[in-house]
């Protein structure tokens, strides 16, 4: 991720601390002046907005310094993986705009790493374990005190070459015998004592189907499918930086290709969950319309919800890169994607609460294209015309009956621009049985239309509206933050993140817009004047209009919550 721009007066930039590793690597001619990443996901769910920083860096670093980066999917836990994963990661990654050298996965390896397995229990290194799960995990005690050595540590090479591979020939059941390393059963790193290294499972793996019923761990397969790669710098998140003595001791027991470990802090977001886990959950329980709900944190929920690659890729170059761990404001994340929308986002009106206005002197049968500039921000995007007639379609809380002194946009007496088209004065209103608003009378000034010279004449407010006979109907679906609080992890005892979940996080809306879109494909970005960030649904048809809000136009959350 490149974090530093140029500048008029050639000052030095600014790198970050993984750039300077790499810098002083290149310095001094290591790995031959080659930079290769990988970004190594486990297939088992949907990438979201905290992988894609990881992704912004591995591909961003190799792309500033002329290396390459791999995909390599961690798939050495059959029971919790999917292809519809796989194809779902390498949808993300692309959309964010990178494209990976080489595509490989773990189990492409699986042949080699059971050799280097014989080779540690030849060396040893390695002993077969007949131990629970919930033994092995006592006896390794706590990081203040030594743990304990199994009682079949120093069984000789010759029988655990024997039972590993009758493992390996599947004659053991599921976690009745593991692998373990050999190591130190009193350090004070915990991952140092006797890891495992392999564990039984009879159960198809999503590539290899019935091949194996021993798969390796991630601490025993990661580093050495890195050094099978080539992989200069393996770049984790910090909950890795405990993970990396046992990451150099496979590659210096082995006696192969070392590539340097370097951990970063991982984002962290408010007013969201990021454990996938909890995700699942999310999705399982139907608290959410699947992975790609616009109110999840993964990537293709973002999507959906219209935010952009460019966007989500500032975003990342924004926060940088750190050493330790904080929190980002969601707010951030908002102010990227309104930012990148504002330039390139189509702008239309649409009445999302409406209320009726008559124009009681525009004759019922005239009408006429008003001309709107389609993104200021952009010339070549050009001019649309905008049908206007006697009657529209205006927004609820444009009109006040009784009006505060604050308050100027439409009451009774007073006068408003309606925008691209004529200044307006309310005249009156007309209620049904229960004293509602059901139509708002108003007088038009006909020498007052945008463009001709006496429509220079200020008011004080200017509203959009929509032309009711003109009008398409379109369903809109007001998305805002899944959680109601910054940390919805953090509960009181017997509750859980889901009793933080944002009951208003989704409101939907039959809404009148423009009948003429200039685009009207999947994804496709708008601001509705006045209003917010919008995208046009993957569910949207020519006939039944759906859009998503992405973003309100300014940060109204805050605002609300008093932040």
């Amino acid at each position: 991720m490149v974090t530093e721009n140029t500048n008029e007066n050639n000052i030095k930039p600014t790198l970050h601390f993984i750039e300077a590793i790499i810098e002083e690597d290149l310095k001094n001619g290591k790995n031959n002046k080659q930079i290769h990443t990988r970004f190594p996901p486990e297939p088992n769910g949907y990438l979201h907005i905290g992988h894609a920083k990881s992704i912004c860096l591995n591909f961003g670093l190799a792309k500033k310094y002329n290396g390459k980066t791999n995909l390599r999917f961690d798939d050495t836990n059959p029971t919790k993986e999917d292809v519809e994963y796989v194809d779902s990661i390498k949808e993300d990654i692309q959309w964010l705009g990178f494209q990976w050298d080489k595509e490989f996965y773990a189990s492409d390896y699986f042949e080699q790493l059971y050799s280097w397995a014989i080779q540690l229990i030849n060396d040893g290194k390695a002993y077969v374990d007949d131990l629970s799960q919930e033994e092995i995990s006592k006896n390794r005690g706590v990081p203040t005190s030594p743990g304990k050595e199994s009682p079949y540590r120093n069984r000789s090479i010759e029988e655990n070459l024997e039972l590993f591979q009758r493992m390996r020939l599947g004659e053991f059941p599921d976690g009745s015998r593991v692998l373990r390393a050999k190591i130190d059963m009193t350090s004070p790193n915990m991952h140092m004592r006797d890891p495992i290294m392999y564990r039984i499972l009879h159960t198809e793996h999503h590539r290899t189907g019935n091949t194996w019923c021993i798969y390796p761990m991630y601490d025993y397969a990661h580093g050495q499918s890195d050094s099978i790669e080539g992989i200069t710098h393996s770049i984790c998140t910090l909950e890795f930086e405990v993970h990396r003595p046992l990451y150099d001791w496979f590659c210096e027991a082995l006696k192969i290709h070392h590539p340097q470990q370097i951990e970063f802090a991982r984002l962290n977001i408010n007013y969201t969950v990021m454990s996938k886990r909890k995700l699942l959950q999310l999705v399982q329980e139907k608290h959410v319309m699947g992975w790609d709900d616009p109110r999840m944190p993964t990537i293709c929920g973002l999507r959906r919800r219209g935010y952009t690659p460019e966007s989500i890729r500032n975003f990342a170059d924004t926060i940088g890169v750190a050493k330790r761990e904080n929190i980002i404001d969601i707010s951030l994340l908002e102010f990227c994607v309104r930012e990148d929308l504002n330039k390139r986002a189509l702008r239309t009106m649409a009445v999302l609460d409406p209320v009726k206005l008559i124009i009681d002197n525009y004759p019922g049968d005239k009408e006429e294209a008003m001309t709107a500039v389609n993104n200021p921000e952009n010339p070549d995007d050009g001019m649309r015309n905008v049908p206007f007639a006697r009657e529209l379609w205006i927004e609820k809380t444009d009109f006040l009956e009784d009006a505060p002194k604050n308050f100027f946009r439409l009451t009774i007496g007073r006068e408003v621009r309606l925008k691209y088209a004529y200044i307006i004065k309310c005249e009156s209103v007309d209620k049904d049985d229960n004293g509602n608003i059901i139509a708002i009378h108003c007088t038009y000034d006909p020498l007052t239309r945008s463009g001709m010279p006496e429509s220079n004449r200020k008011v004080k407010s200017t509203i959009h509206w929509v032309s009711v006979k003109h009008a398409k109907t379109a369903e809109v679906r007001l998305f805002d933050r899944l959680f109601n609080v910054p940390e919805p992890d953090e509960v009181e005892e017997g509750k859980t993140f889901l009793d933080n979940l944002n009951p208003d996080s989704l409101h939907i809306v039959n809404a009148y817009v423009e009948p003429k879109f200039i685009r009207t494909e999947k994804l496709s970005h708008y601001q509705f004047e006045r209003l917010g960030y919008f995208c046009i649904d993957k569910e949207s048809t020519v006939d039944n209009l759906i859009f998503n809000r992405t973003v309100t136009l300014k940060d109204t959350w805050a605002k609300i919550n008093n932040i």
